[in-house]
């Protein structure tokens, strides 16, 4: 059996001393209210049980805005499990030494948090000239970038792909599209079509099984969709765990099932040989 691999759950602290709250756009998002959320070790007991061997550990935004400080302190406390994807403000002059003060402790990879449950509407700073030397760092270190838009923002993701076409890029969703109309997915489209861009990783989410549910939607019809755009290669589950609902081993099975069609190698890379492509400090100890 292949090693699975997660690369977008989120961790919560019940110390808000040690990590204030502080939500981008000033509204916490429900999720990670204490009903909700889970702790790192919380999370280890999960991936325990569901089968997850590592995680790529995603900062949480709509809890502590840029203070990355809880993944990057999991990482120092379980490096053996995990590595971190932090969020920085792109936009201000000292971005990239501050992504550089991350890193040093242990991020690996960049979130950049335009839209949200929290922040409904579309941000339009992405492809700003002040985040330039954000994407040069990353080019030059091979940082992988996960962004979170809409559909209406993949023109902006487009302009830097084509700028920085050396930075590895994940999708955050799929940008979460609209899928109602059913197979061929017309209005998915302009998703399909970024399968122009090799530097691309689009990460296959329990947002994602959630849409493919709506209107003549169907996963059993969008998955091999997605497979005949992206191939393999450019696929990589994320659990969304615990802002998604179910367990994570529930999540695990439902994402895994999706690609049941497929053979034991490509399912191999969606569940783990990506993630390990662009986060290759979890290959530790595996």
């Amino acid at each position: 059996m292949y090693p699975r691999i997660d690369i977008h759950p989120h961790i919560v602290s019940p110390d808000t001393d040690t990590y204030p709250i502080s939500p981008l756009g000033g509204k916490r998002s429900d999720w990670s209210k204490d009903a909700h959320s889970v702790t790192a070790a919380e999370m280890i007991e999960a991936m325990d049980a569901a089968g997850v061997a590592k995680s790529a550990l995603v900062h949480s935004s709509t809890t502590y805005g840029f203070d990355c400080s809880l993944v990057a302190d999991a990482v120092a406390q379980h490096p053996g499990r995990f590595t971190a994807v932090c969020s920085i403000d792109a936009m201000l002059p000292d971005a990239v030494e501050t992504l550089k003060s991350w890193v040093a402790r242990g991020c690996t990879g960049l979130r950049f948090f335009t839209t949200g449950s929290t922040m409904p509407g579309q941000a339009d700073w992405l492809n700003d000239p002040k985040t330039y030397p954000v994407w040069e760092y990353a080019s030059e270190t091979n940082l992988p970038i996960c962004v979170q838009l809409t559909v209406g923002g993949l023109p902006m993701l487009t302009d830097m792909m084509d700028r920085f076409p050396d930075v590895p890029v994940i999708l955050d969703h799929l940008a979460k599209p609209d899928l109602s109309a059913g197979d061929p997915y017309p209005d998915a489209q302009v998703v399909f079509d970024l399968a122009r861009y090799k530097q691309l990783v689009v990460k296959f989410t329990p947002s994602v099984l959630k849409i493919a549910r709506e209107g003549k939607a169907s996963i059993q019809t969008l998955a091999p969709r997605l497979f005949d755009a992206f191939g393999a290669d450019h696929i990589a589950w994320g659990s969304n765990y615990p802002a998604s609902s179910g367990s994570l081993a529930d999540i695990v099975e439902m994402c895994e099932s999706a690609f049941s069609f497929l053979p034991e190698s490509d399912r191999a890379k969606i569940m783990g040989g990506n993630a390990l492509r662009l986060y290759p400090v979890l290959k530790r100890e595996l």
